[in-house]
Protein backbone atom coordinates (compact mmCIF):
# COMPACT_ATOMS: atom_id res chain seq x y z
CA UNK A 1 0.00 0.00 0.00
CA UNK A 2 1.18 3.56 -0.69
CA UNK A 3 2.46 5.64 1.97
CA UNK A 4 -0.63 8.14 3.40
CA UNK A 5 -0.55 11.15 5.92
CA UNK A 6 -4.43 10.59 6.44
CA UNK A 7 -6.16 10.42 9.81
CA UNK A 8 -8.78 8.04 11.10
CA UNK A 9 -10.98 10.08 13.44
CA UNK A 10 -13.45 8.43 16.02
CA UNK A 11 -15.72 10.85 17.49
CA UNK A 12 -19.64 10.21 18.33
CA UNK A 13 -22.66 10.30 15.99
CA UNK A 14 -24.12 12.85 18.96
CA UNK A 15 -23.35 16.62 19.41
CA UNK A 16 -22.58 16.24 23.17
CA UNK A 17 -23.47 18.84 25.83
CA UNK A 18 -20.50 20.98 25.40
CA UNK A 19 -19.52 23.63 23.01
CA UNK A 20 -15.79 22.55 24.00
CA UNK A 21 -16.03 19.20 22.33
CA UNK A 22 -17.96 20.42 19.05
CA UNK A 23 -14.76 23.32 19.16
CA UNK A 24 -12.47 20.79 19.41
CA UNK A 25 -14.24 18.49 16.08
CA UNK A 26 -14.17 21.80 14.02
CA UNK A 27 -10.56 22.55 15.14
CA UNK A 28 -9.42 19.35 13.96
CA UNK A 29 -10.81 19.11 10.35
CA UNK A 30 -9.58 22.95 9.67
CA UNK A 31 -6.16 21.68 10.94
CA UNK A 32 -6.76 18.61 8.66
CA UNK A 33 -7.41 20.61 5.78
CA UNK A 34 -4.75 23.35 6.50
CA UNK A 35 -2.02 20.30 6.21
CA UNK A 36 -2.95 18.69 3.27
CA UNK A 37 -4.29 15.46 5.02
CA UNK A 38 -7.17 13.28 3.98
CA UNK A 39 -9.94 12.77 6.80
CA UNK A 40 -10.80 8.88 7.47
CA UNK A 41 -14.32 8.51 9.52
CA UNK A 42 -16.92 6.76 9.75
CA UNK A 43 -19.42 8.45 7.01
CA UNK A 44 -22.07 9.93 9.21
CA UNK A 45 -23.37 13.72 9.24
CA UNK A 46 -24.81 13.83 12.80
CA UNK A 47 -22.86 15.44 15.80
CA UNK A 48 -18.87 15.35 16.05
CA UNK A 49 -18.52 13.55 12.99
CA UNK A 50 -20.17 15.54 10.86
CA UNK A 51 -19.04 18.89 12.60
CA UNK A 52 -15.19 17.34 11.83
CA UNK A 53 -16.11 16.43 8.41
CA UNK A 54 -18.09 19.53 7.45
CA UNK A 55 -14.95 21.12 8.58
CA UNK A 56 -12.64 19.70 6.53
CA UNK A 57 -14.74 20.13 3.44
CA UNK A 58 -15.51 23.56 4.02
CA UNK A 59 -11.84 24.29 4.53
CA UNK A 60 -11.24 22.48 0.88
CA UNK A 61 -9.98 19.16 2.49
CA UNK A 62 -10.53 16.15 1.37
CA UNK A 63 -12.54 13.09 3.12
CA UNK A 64 -12.79 8.76 2.91
CA UNK A 65 -15.85 8.09 4.73
CA UNK A 66 -16.42 4.46 5.34
CA UNK A 67 -19.66 2.86 5.91
CA UNK A 68 -21.30 -0.68 6.18
CA UNK A 69 -24.08 -1.44 3.70
CA UNK A 70 -26.45 -2.00 6.44
CA UNK A 71 -25.95 1.44 7.23
CA UNK A 72 -26.15 3.03 4.23
CA UNK A 73 -29.42 1.21 3.48
CA UNK A 74 -31.13 3.26 6.25
CA UNK A 75 -28.87 6.46 5.44
CA UNK A 76 -26.09 6.53 7.98
CA UNK A 77 -25.15 6.00 10.84
CA UNK A 78 -26.95 8.04 14.28
CA UNK A 79 -28.04 7.21 17.67
CA UNK A 80 -31.56 6.98 17.74
CA UNK A 81 -33.34 8.52 20.60
CA UNK A 82 -36.89 8.94 21.19
CA UNK A 83 -38.09 12.70 20.84
CA UNK A 84 -34.31 14.00 18.96
CA UNK A 85 -34.08 14.86 15.17
CA UNK A 86 -30.90 12.35 14.87
CA UNK A 87 -32.26 10.16 11.98
CA UNK A 88 -28.90 8.95 10.50
CA UNK A 89 -28.29 10.49 7.14
CA UNK A 90 -25.00 10.53 5.08
CA UNK A 91 -22.68 13.57 5.00
CA UNK A 92 -24.24 16.16 2.37
CA UNK A 93 -22.05 18.09 0.84
CA UNK A 94 -22.39 20.98 -1.40
CA UNK A 95 -22.26 19.91 -4.96
CA UNK A 96 -19.14 21.91 -5.69
CA UNK A 97 -17.08 19.66 -2.94
CA UNK A 98 -18.56 15.92 -3.73
CA UNK A 99 -15.31 15.22 -5.71
CA UNK A 100 -13.62 15.42 -2.62
CA UNK A 101 -15.57 12.91 -0.77
CA UNK A 102 -14.36 9.09 -1.31
CA UNK A 103 -17.29 6.78 -0.12
CA UNK A 104 -16.21 3.08 0.93
CA UNK A 105 -19.00 0.91 1.26
CA UNK A 106 -18.11 -2.20 3.41
CA UNK A 107 -20.06 -5.34 4.58
CA UNK A 108 -19.54 -5.54 8.16
CA UNK A 109 -18.16 -3.16 11.32
CA UNK A 110 -15.19 -5.11 11.31
CA UNK A 111 -14.73 -4.82 7.85
CA UNK A 112 -15.15 -0.68 8.37
CA UNK A 113 -12.70 -0.80 11.26
CA UNK A 114 -10.09 -2.68 9.23
CA UNK A 115 -10.29 0.19 6.28
CA UNK A 116 -10.17 2.99 8.35
CA UNK A 117 -7.05 1.66 10.01
CA UNK A 118 -5.12 0.69 6.65
CA UNK A 119 -6.15 3.84 4.89
CA UNK A 120 -4.60 6.06 7.74
CA UNK A 121 -1.49 6.93 9.61
CA UNK A 122 -2.66 7.50 12.63
CA UNK A 123 -5.77 7.68 14.63
CA UNK A 124 -7.60 10.63 16.73
CA UNK A 125 -9.92 9.85 19.08
CA UNK A 126 -12.75 13.02 20.06
CA UNK A 127 -15.52 12.60 22.41
CA UNK A 128 -18.34 9.71 21.91
CA UNK A 129 -19.95 7.06 23.05
CA UNK A 130 -19.10 3.47 23.20
CA UNK A 131 -18.57 3.09 19.67
CA UNK A 132 -15.67 5.74 19.91
CA UNK A 133 -14.18 3.80 22.75
CA UNK A 134 -14.44 0.60 20.99
CA UNK A 135 -12.91 1.56 18.09
CA UNK A 136 -9.59 3.28 20.07
CA UNK A 137 -9.16 0.76 22.33
CA UNK A 138 -9.25 -1.84 19.10
CA UNK A 139 -6.52 -0.27 17.28
CA UNK A 140 -4.44 0.77 20.51
CA UNK A 141 -4.32 -3.15 20.93
CA UNK A 142 -3.60 -3.35 17.21
CA UNK A 143 -0.66 -1.83 17.93
CA UNK A 144 0.25 -3.64 21.26
CA UNK A 145 0.31 -7.00 19.50
CA UNK A 146 2.20 -5.54 16.54
CA UNK A 147 -1.15 -5.27 13.19
CA UNK A 148 0.50 -2.00 12.95
CA UNK A 149 2.40 0.62 14.85
CA UNK A 150 0.62 3.42 14.39
CA UNK A 151 0.11 6.36 16.83
CA UNK A 152 -3.44 6.94 18.67
CA UNK A 153 -3.74 10.11 20.09
CA UNK A 154 -7.20 11.19 22.66
CA UNK A 155 -8.66 14.88 22.14
CA UNK A 156 -9.27 14.59 26.20
CA UNK A 157 -11.93 17.82 25.89
CA UNK A 158 -12.90 18.88 29.50
CA UNK A 159 -11.31 15.88 31.04
CA UNK A 160 -13.31 13.56 28.79
CA UNK A 161 -10.75 10.97 29.07
CA UNK A 162 -9.41 10.99 32.32
CA UNK A 163 -11.99 8.36 33.65
CA UNK A 164 -10.15 6.03 30.28
CA UNK A 165 -6.64 7.08 31.25
CA UNK A 166 -7.34 6.29 35.25
CA UNK A 167 -8.79 2.50 33.62
CA UNK A 168 -5.23 1.95 32.18
CA UNK A 169 -2.92 3.12 35.26
CA UNK A 170 -5.23 0.39 37.06
CA UNK A 171 -4.25 -2.19 35.00
CA UNK A 172 -1.04 -1.47 34.79
CA UNK A 173 -1.15 -1.66 39.09
CA UNK A 174 -3.21 -4.68 38.63
CA UNK A 175 0.00 -6.22 36.41
CA UNK A 176 -2.56 -6.86 33.66
CA UNK A 177 -0.93 -4.19 31.19
CA UNK A 178 2.75 -3.29 30.99
CA UNK A 179 4.19 0.27 32.52
CA UNK A 180 5.31 1.45 28.97
CA UNK A 181 1.45 0.27 28.26
CA UNK A 182 0.45 3.97 29.32
CA UNK A 183 2.30 5.27 26.28
CA UNK A 184 0.41 3.73 23.71
CA UNK A 185 -2.14 5.97 23.89
CA UNK A 186 -1.21 9.98 23.81
CA UNK A 187 -3.76 11.97 26.20
CA UNK A 188 -3.97 15.84 25.01
CA UNK A 189 -5.03 17.77 27.55
CA UNK A 190 -5.08 21.02 26.75
CA UNK A 191 -5.16 24.08 28.88
CA UNK A 192 -5.43 23.24 32.27
CA UNK A 193 -8.47 26.26 32.62
CA UNK A 194 -11.03 24.04 31.13
CA UNK A 195 -12.68 27.84 30.52
CA UNK A 196 -10.23 28.01 27.48
CA UNK A 197 -10.91 24.73 25.81
CA UNK A 198 -13.81 26.47 23.87
CA UNK A 199 -11.05 28.10 22.32
CA UNK A 200 -7.60 26.42 22.22
CA UNK A 201 -6.34 24.76 19.06
CA UNK A 202 -6.99 20.94 19.48
CA UNK A 203 -6.30 20.59 15.92
CA UNK A 204 -2.83 21.87 15.62
CA UNK A 205 -1.76 20.05 18.65
CA UNK A 206 -3.39 17.15 18.06
CA UNK A 207 -1.71 16.82 14.38
CA UNK A 208 2.06 17.32 16.17
CA UNK A 209 1.19 14.68 18.88
CA UNK A 210 0.48 12.09 15.68
CA UNK A 211 3.48 13.37 13.79
CA UNK A 212 5.86 13.32 17.05
CA UNK A 213 4.81 9.58 18.13
CA UNK A 214 8.02 7.40 17.91
CA UNK A 215 6.43 4.05 18.78
CA UNK A 216 7.74 1.49 21.06
CA UNK A 217 10.08 -1.28 19.41
CA UNK A 218 9.70 -3.70 22.09
CA UNK A 219 6.05 -3.65 21.57
CA UNK A 220 7.25 -6.03 18.07
CA UNK A 221 6.38 -9.49 19.31
CA UNK A 222 7.34 -11.08 16.13
CA UNK A 223 3.80 -12.01 14.78
CA UNK A 224 3.80 -12.36 11.45
CA UNK A 225 0.08 -10.84 10.47
CA UNK A 226 0.35 -11.52 7.02
CA UNK A 227 1.69 -15.15 6.92
CA UNK A 228 -1.32 -17.61 6.00
CA UNK A 229 -2.43 -20.57 7.66
CA UNK A 230 -2.04 -24.09 5.52
CA UNK A 231 -2.14 -22.42 2.45
CA UNK A 232 -4.62 -19.87 3.35
CA UNK A 233 -5.03 -16.31 1.42
CA UNK A 234 -2.46 -13.77 2.79
CA UNK A 235 -3.93 -11.19 4.14
CA UNK A 236 -2.46 -7.23 3.82
CA UNK A 237 -0.31 -5.78 6.46
CA UNK A 238 -2.64 -2.45 8.19
CA UNK A 239 0.65 -0.34 7.96
CA UNK A 240 0.73 1.98 5.56
CA UNK A 241 4.77 1.91 4.01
Amino acid sequence: MTATTAVAVYCGSSPGKQRAYQHAADSLGKALAAAKRQLVYGGGSKGIMGIVSGAVLDAGGDVIGVIPHAMLAVGGEGERVSGDDSTPVLVKSKEERMERVEWVIVNSMHERKVEMARRSSGFIGLPGGFGTFEEVLEVTTWTQIGIHSKPVVLANVLGFFDPLRALIQNGIEGGFIRPAGINLIKFVDGPSDHALHESFDWGKVLLEEIDSWKGDPSYNLGYDWTRPRDGGVKTEALDAT
